[in-house]
């Protein structure tokens, strides 16, 4: 199977080499196989760590200490230091990045996850490659709710937010195996892994050792969220030649987690569960056509009818005039606001609401239709 949408996560051994800075040939690498996805058409997001080590190498004069402040100090320096690489490496290709620093805060919230999706998704029709990684200046650990913990759960909800095909989490092992490969040599990979049960747990905990801050266990909680989702995950090599190009053209490397369910289906339950639903929005004739026939996104000109109340980010249900269930979706404005703009050119929304947060009611990628 080809991949068209991936998120690529390039842990912190895998972009050091297993040293203390920055290996530029790795990440020169790396970018060249981005670049030779991006020509093909392939959608791309990076989780990228290395924000620590990058400000480590930055203020290699200054002594380390080993409490958190510090290390904030070093993600907070080396942030800008690794953007700038990741500019450079892949500017040569004429590819435009982005930068997006996340937190758990800025996913539990309504408002936070719609503005996240709309602007990854903005990006990728942009052809800007996103580079994502936690933010890790107000991502305290005594805040544990803040916090993902690791970039390897945060590159399966950033997939999760994006509905990506596949997740490939690089490292600098080949997979997930059946005992520590570096202290084993009997040990073997395991290609591929169906259903995440407590033999596997046991296996990633025990192997975990080798790895960076999240180890084998957090990419086994990784691959569990992103499978549930619909998401493929490979777990592989990273120093492997042309990894990235293999797994996304199908090749069988790594370990492979394969979806547990459809990418729709999963899409579907979630919006069509009825508990999420906040509201209900009746459109005309017009704008039925235009969903359902044209996949386009829901302006504020079809609407003819809001009922309920709802906020800004809130699951709503969409019905024709006849009262038949047309769609679902993640609505752009809260009822007060649609109840003032139904009807309306979205070129007026500025001005009867005095802002605005796009031209679409519900964008067609946070919407299932019926």
């Amino acid at each position: 199977m080809v991949y068209h949408r991936i998120v690529a996560k390039f842990g912190t051994r895998l972009l050091t080499a297993g040293s203390e800075h920055l290996d530029l040939r790795i990440m020169a690498d790396l970018a060249k196989q981005v670049a030779q996805l991006h020509n093909q058409g392939r959608e791309i997001i990076i989780v990228s760590s290395g924000a620590i080590a990058a400000g480590r190498e930055k203020l290699k004069n200054v002594h380390e200490r080993k409490n958190v402040p510090f290390k904030q100090v070093l993600a907070s320096v080396g942030q800008g230091h690794l953007m700038h690489i990741y500019g450079q490496l892949l500017g040569q290709y004429d590819i435009t990045i982005a930068q997006a620093l996340l937190t758990k805060g800025d996913m539990g919230d309504r408002s936070g996850y719609l503005n996240a999706r709309n602007t990854l998704l903005a990006l990728i029709e942009l052809g800007v490659i996103c580079i994502v990684n936690e933010n890790d200046v107000v991502a305290l650990d005594e805040i544990e709710e803040l916090k993902f913990g690791d970039n390897d759960n945060l590159s399966a909800m950033v997939a999760n937010l994006i509905d990506a095909d596949l997740l490939v989490l690089l490292t600098d092992v080949g997979g997930l195996y059946s005992a520590d490969p570096r202290r084993n040599p009997n040990a073997k990979l395991i290609s591929r892994v169906d259903n995440i049960d407590d033999e596997i747990e046991r296996l990633a905990k025990e192997t975990t050792n080798y790895h960076g801050t999240g180890g084998m266990i957090t990419k086994i909680e990784a691959a569990r969220l992103a499978t549930s989702s619909g998401v493929a995950v490979v777990i592989a090599d990273g120093w492997e030649p042309d990894i990235l190009i293999r797994i996304s053209d199908g090749e069988e490397r790594g370990t492979l987690f394969p979806p547990r369910v459809n990418k729709m289906e999963s899409r579907k339950r979630w919006m069509l569960s009825g508990l999420a639903s906040k509201g209900k929005i009746v459109v005309d004739k017009g704008a039925m056509v235009a969903l359902r026939e044209q996949s386009k996104s829901l302006l504020p000109a079809g609407v003819v009818e809001v009922e309920g109340k709802f906020e800004r980010g809130d699951i709503v249900d969409i019905f024709d005039k006849q009262g038949n269930h047309i769609a679902c979706g993640i609505s752009n404005y809260s009822s007060t606001d649609v109840a003032v703009i139904k009807g309306a050119h979205s070129n007026r929304i500025p001005a009867l609401l005095g802002h605005e947060y796009g031209d679409e009611l519900i964008h067609r990628n946070n919407m299932v239709i019926l």
